[in-house]
């Protein structure tokens, strides 16, 4: 057991750390606020050491499934630009899923397939015929919380290879609207405001992130026709 679950051990308590140490308190847009430039200072002394570092702590933010993304995606656009803050999220974000996916797959997969039966078999193999489809449309549009996209496809057979790959792909055209945000971030403080945290849902942007994810689901659509035409 403690062999097969020694993830969720892990997970439990850098959580419990995380809460613990009041550690949130540093995950706040008002935080970024109070010391930009004590950040600013770090990024422009260290430069690409400082960039290396923040992808890997992006990645362990999304390893553990701590609630700090969306700040961490708007400093990334603050101290690096969009360009290169988008280039980091998208590497430590890929990085952080893969490894809750490779977590979820060593923990539950078997265990979940001996108890659940053919129906998990048939379930399966929906999900795999158009994994690449389903998954670029869980990525492009906010459906579930990011963790669970990570998890379930672990449960649902889904190779490693498809899974990294959409999830770099889909993530991008979130991630450049956070990091382009975070990247005017400087000049919000100056005139004292904040930034809005769920335009995502705003329909200029939802919208063409729609339209992404109903061109990924082309191909599920001509295998239905082609299927009922045969």
């Amino acid at each position: 057991m403690l062999r097969r679950f020694w993830p969720l051990l892990v997970l439990a308590v850098a959580l419990t750390l995380f809460f613990a140490l009041d550690l949130n308190r540093y995950c706040t847009i008002d935080a970024v606020r109070d010391n930009r430039d004590a950040l600013m200072a770090l990024v422009a002394e260290y430069g690409l050491l400082a960039a290396l570092a923040y992808a890997v702590l992006y990645a362990l933010f999304v390893a553990f499934s701590l609630p700090a993304a969306t700040v961490l995606t708007l400093l990334a656009g603050f101290l690096f630009g969009t360009a290169s803050g988008t280039l980091i999220v998208v590497a430590g974000a890929t990085t952080g899923a893969v490894a809750v996916f490779l977590a979820a797959r060593h923990m539950c997969q078997d265990a979940l397939r001996r108890r659940a039966g053919p129906w998990l078999g048939r379930m399966q193999g929906g999900f795999n015929e158009n994994a690449v489809s389903y998954m670029l449309v869980l990525r492009l549009v906010p459906l579930f919380p990011f963790f669970v996209v990570n998890i379930v496809p672990a449960l649902l057979g889904v190779s490693l290879r498809v899974f990294a790959l959409t999830t770099l792909v889909g993530i991008i055209p979130g991630s450049l609207v956070y990091v382009s945000v975070g990247n005017g971030l400087g000049a919000l403080f100056e005139r004292g405001g904040t930034p809005d945290l769920g335009l995502i849902f705003d329909m200029e942007i939802l919208l063409p992130l729609l339209g992404l994810a109903a061109l990924s689901l082309l191909p599920v659509g001509y295998k239905a026709w082609k299927r009922a035409h045969r």
